[in-house]
């Protein structure tokens, strides 16, 4: 496929913008990105794009989701209003996902997906819970995204919170879809092995992910001391920070993904530097939770690969590219915190490299040799854009709304806004539907 006639706008480390351009895709692989009068004499193809003078850039990459977050959407819940963390996971998350049933979890995968695509978001690293509909749940999750064509890295989260019973439940079903991932090799789907956080699982149950882990080669998708409570819990019962307590028990490494990390200090950082891990940071979600903002920065001053991430609030990438911007320099007090070129990194470079960790390929990003997922973005801009602002009008210009099209592993998903693989208006009907049953077994009608 040739996508001609576009601005194609990079968004790597030199912020290469280049008019009248094209990008040639062969299977699902990008092969070249340069000036359309170069590139249409030297590759025929029948498969066309044409852009039309639209921004062409790289598709956007969630680094931690939760798709099943969907059927939270305008939901109301009997009882008082939550006052603190802890008491948003008792009363909202867990009382949720004790609820869902697997046809939930495929539909809340669809509304997720649909959302995304029309949002310019190609990749989802999704973080699941279902502990009463465990088994197989990964399998419908996955096949709602690859029905809709978004690229998706799963996992279970494993917790023993409900039970030792459903927690062995949880490592069994991440054993067997990774094993199943690692056997068919599919480019769009690939897994992780879940956790839910350090104060709801053993060391017990730690050792046995582990050796699980081992035996797979894949890394952790654990949610890290985002609370104070995880923090405070660690030190009194194994008398150590959640990341040492971590690190110890071999979590930590190249393919982990520690969420959130909103409490850890100055030697945890250097233990995520030493295990090459990765930091994801969901900025609107820890405003929403009141919990903090993690010193990320500090964290990328000591090499820390930190990604963004939306926490399943929002499947738009832009708007959370926003409120990294901006909430770091209220917390701060300080308008020069966060600079464009740093917001960009973490949500481009940072997020492909994420991808390139888990997929074998980079994503995100217009070079060669990355999978192609980019978007067509139709921002008429007011003001002369080039290489030294493109930041600043993705971040005070661009939206999701202006999103024509979607492209995913070398594939057309979106088209004119247009979803191409699938009825959006019969499952959102669909979906209406089952996630009010939902919310009748939450509220016992």
């Amino acid at each position: 496929m040739l996508i001609k006639n576009g601005t194609i706008v990079t968004f790597d480390e030199k912020n290469t913008v280049i008019e009248n351009g094209a990008v040639y895709i062969e299977d699902n692989i990008i092969r070249e990105v340069g000036k359309f009068s170069e590139l249409e004499k030297k590759y025929k193809t029948e498969k066309v794009l044409d852009a039309k003078g639209k921004i062409v850039m790289p598709g956007l990459i969630c680094s931690h989701y939760h798709a099943y977050s969907a059927f939270a959407r305008g939901m109301i819940l009997d009882g008082d209003p939550a006052s603190n963390f802890i008491e948003v996971l008792r009363r909202v998350w867990w009382r949720l996902d004790k609820k869902l049933t697997l046809e939930d979890v495929y539909y809340s995968g669809l509304v997720s997906a649909i959302e995304a695509v029309k949002s310019g978001t190609t990749t989802l690293i999704d973080h699941h819970a279902s502990p009463y509909a465990c088994t197989g749940s990964l399998e419908e999750l996955s096949k709602a995204f690859s029905k809709v064509g978004v690229r998706g890295n799963y996992c279970y989260e494993v917790s023993e919170r409900d039970g030792m019973d459903i927690a062995r439940e949880g490592l069994l079903e991440n054993y067997n879809f990774i094993k199943k991932c690692n056997n068919n090799r599919d480019d769009l789907i690939t897994a992780s092995f879940g956790l839910h956080a350090s104060f709801t699982v053993s060391d017990e149950t730690l050792k046995e992910a582990v050796v699980m882990r081992d035996e797979l080669g894949c890394g952790f998708h654990v949610h890290v001391s985002e609370g104070n409570m995880d923090e405070e819990l660690s030190l009194y019962n194994y008398g150590k920070s959640v990341v040492k307590r971590l690190r110890d028990m071999k979590v930590l490494g190249e393919k982990t993904i520690a969420v959130h990390g909103v409490n850890i200090g100055k030697e945890d950082v250097d233990i995520l530097r030493k295990t090459n891990s990765i930091v994801v940071h969901n900025p609107e979600s820890n405003m929403n939770n009141a919990v903090g903002i993690p010193p990320i920065l500090d964290m990328m001053d000591k090499d820390v690969l930190v990604g963004l991430g939306t926490d399943g609030f929002t499947g738009n990438m832009f708007r959370e590219i926003d409120n990294l911007y901006v909430v770091h320099k209220l917390v701060n007090k300080d308008p020069r915190i966060m600079s464009v070129p740093e917001t960009i990194k973490i949500a481009f470079q940072n997020n492909s490299e994420i991808v390139k960790r888990l997929f074998g390929k980079p994503a995100g990003v217009l070079k060669e040799g990355a999978f192609a997922d980019l978007i067509v973005v139709d921002y008429n801009s007011p003001t002369p854009l080039n290489s030294s602002n493109a930041g600043g009008h993705l971040i005070f210009g661009m939206n999701s709304n202006n999103v024509l099209s979607t492209i995913i592993n070398g594939k057309v998903v979106m088209k004119d806004r247009r979803l191409i693989n699938i009825d959006e208006e019969m499952v959102m009907k669909k979906s209406r539907e089952v996630s009010k049953g939902l919310w009748d077994r939450l509220n016992n009608k």
